[in-house]
């Protein structure tokens, strides 16, 4: 990028740049490209930083050009650019059109542009169409996207209608070829005996939401009873199936491979597990875990609560497996339908 295109920048995105990397130095990469062709022409270690002033919308594969990226810079190189989200999409379509004609233009772009990529056949017919750009993505998939291809965030912030995120170099990507998109989600859960077992349940939140977890942690923290504040993983249609614990069905599936019990410690992802004590951590893989957990009986509303709450559950259950769970059961089930408890 010549001096006459970064004249061209606006101030408050100059200013965000600014923060992190000289924009004038020779090992900061300032570019407007969509191919990652034009990242692997970098000379190995040339880079501190790589600036991309193309919306990643327009990037067919995204994350083959965010592993390019992290390729080609060092441990702690930056990586800044920018999307712009499906709610800053809708948005501006918003004040684009006159509202009737809006709300139909939203619900044809919703069909194309998010149904059909899903779906084998329509998929083919979306990429032929528009080749992959402009494409309709969340803040949460832009920024899961970024932190699966190894890229710790450091910032992020709106200008003008787009999101722009500063990222860092922290390991090498994730290179995960299968993600889901599917109604039905396999997640990533601590089991007996630590090892990790696919837990199933509808989707609620977005597509690569699960690598934004200890971002969120770090962001928000939790709230009463363990859950993250502001969690903007989630859609609205996860919010309705999450609920009435719609969205947890599919763990039946679980419970006859015999991955899970009926009553036992909720199956937590690697993050949450680290979050316990150590003897917490120890007991919990000492059993399975189940698709009630000792939570409703409790109703614990901090971590430390919660931590409580399942020792005493774990300790009770070492002694009397039977009774203890047999007692939990009921006590679950009358929290639940008699007082109403919820996990919010």
């Amino acid at each position: 990028m010549n001096k006459e295109q970064l004249k061209e920048i606006k101030p408050e995105v100059k200013k965000l740049l600014g923060k992190y990397v000289d924009i004038e130095a020779e090992e900061t990469k300032l570019m407007m490209t969509t191919t990652p062709f034009n990242i692997q022409n970098f000379d190995e270690h040339s880079s501190e930083a790589i600036i991309n002033l193309k919306k990643i919308n327009d990037i067919r594969f995204v994350n083959k050009f965010q592993e390019a990226v992290n390729e080609k810079l060092p441990m702690g190189g930056i990586y800044i650019g920018f999307v712009e989200t499906q709610e800053q999409r809708h948005r501006r379509l918003l004040h684009k059109f006159v509202p009737v004609m809006a709300q139909l233009y939203l619900v044809l772009d919703f069909v194309f542009k998010r149904v059909f990529p899903k779906l084998p056949f329509f998929k083919k017919l979306y990429f032929f169409v528009t080749d992959g750009r402009n494409r309709v993505m969340s803040k949460a998939e832009a920024l899961g996207r970024l932190v699966s291809c190894g890229f710790r965030i450091l910032e992020v912030k709106e200008i003008d209608n787009y999101l722009y995120f500063v990222g860092q170099k922290e390991k090498l990507p994730s290179y995960d070829l299968n993600p889901s998109y599917g109604p039905l989600f396999a997640m990533k859960r601590v089991g007996k005996d630590g090892k990790i077992i696919n837990v199933f349940k509808f989707r609620t939140m977005y597509p690569y939401a699960e690598y934004l977890q200890e971002y969120i942690y770090e962001q928000n923290k939790l709230t009463e009873g363990g859950k993250f504040a502001d969690d903007f993983r989630i859609t609205n249609w996860g919010k309705f199936l999450r609920r009435f614990w719609l969205d947890e069905l599919p763990m039946i599936i679980n419970l006859f491979k015999g991955d899970l019990k009926i009553v036992g410690v909720r199956p937590l992802s690697r993050h949450y597990y680290s979050l316990y004590t150590k003897e917490l951590q120890e007991k919990r893989i000492d059993s399975k875990p189940g698709l009630l957990p000792p939570f409703y009986v409790d109703m614990p509303k901090t971590l430390e609560e919660i931590i409580d709450s399942e020792l005493k559950y774990l300790k009770q259950y070492e002694k009397s497996p039977m009774k203890t769970d047999f007692q939990y059961f009921w006590a679950i089930l009358n929290n639940i339908f008699i007082r109403k408890a919820r996990s919010n």
